[in-house]
């Protein structure tokens, strides 16, 4: 998912053919974020979906939509995402698996989402809301599309402080190349209550991925090296060890903060 141009319209896909195949060797068919299933179910812990409308946005490839399609047996979930080439994936992906009238994807320019308001019981986002630089906007957003009384849940990549970046995080997100739009757990928090969320809490994760990107950098110089060679080429590769490389160090620092996040939308009469 990325941000949009100066025009309102997405810019260049960011996660096109090489990036999807590319992840998938890392983290999954159809995953564009780590943790796979186990991290989704982490996420959603405690939530009851079953006959739900859920919303998951920034889908990207599909595999985590597809995911809780088939797991939590909503009678819908709609898969949204500003670039093409990744819905164009998981529409596929959906029709390969047999999920095509529980799971539909969307695709629309960045800002104002396609959906009416008090459409979804739940909203949920895996890694994907680093991409929008508006917080507040955004949260604005997912609270009106969502209905009274529903529950907000999702995971993003924070930053661990409202300061400058340090050298270390400035050299990770060139090297990432990426639209990163990186907030601190405190712009979130204060993003989702004005927002109108409530019961809002955000919960790091950096003890888990410090250590699993560790290990996803070592099989990709090891194991993992001649698959990810042979679906994206040797230099693809040697950017991405750069750049897990350089995550690695803001991840030991607790700079990079991946964040589970979890709130609620008011039930109908009840003021926040």
């Amino acid at each position: 998912m990325t941000a949009a141009g100066e025009d309102g319209a997405a810019a260049e896909p960011e996660y096109d053919e090489a990036a999807i195949r590319f992840l998938g060797v890392m983290w999954g068919e159809g995953y564009l974020s780590p943790g796979g299933p186990a991290e989704v179910d982490r996420v959603l812990a405690g939530i009851d979906l079953k006959g739900k409308r859920i919303l998951d946005f920034g889908c990207g490839a599909g595999g985590i939509t597809l995911h809780i399609a088939k797991t939590y047996r909503p009678a819908e979930i709609v898969g949204y995402d500003v670039e093409q080439p990744v819905i164009e994936r998981a529409r596929a992906a959906a029709a390969a698996q047999g999920l095509s009238s529980v799971a539909r994807f969307v695709a629309s320019p960045p800002g104002c989402l396609p959906f009416e308001d008090d459409e979804f019981d739940a909203v949920f986002s895996k890694d994907a809301m680093i991409h929008v630089p508006d917080k507040e906007a955004l949260f604005a957003e997912l609270f009106r599309v969502l209905k009274p009384g529903g529950v907000f849940a999702a995971s993003d990549w924070l930053i661990g402080h409202d300061g400058e970046p340090s050298a270390d995080m400035k050299d990770y997100i060139v090297a990432e190349g990426l639209s990163f739009g990186m907030a601190s757990p405190r712009r979130y928090l204060r993003a989702m209550a004005a927002a109108g969320f409530v019961d809002s809490v955000a919960e790091s994760r950096n003890g888990w991925y410090r250590d699993v990107a560790r290990g996803e950098l070592m099989r990709l110089k090891g194991p993992l090296h001649a698959e990810a060679v042979a679906a994206v080429g040797e230099a693809y590769v040697e950017k991405n060890i750069r750049t897990w490389t350089a995550m690695q160090k803001v991840l030991d620092s607790g700079e990079h903060c991946p964040t589970h996040l979890r709130a609620s939308k008011p039930a109908a009469g009840i003021r926040p």
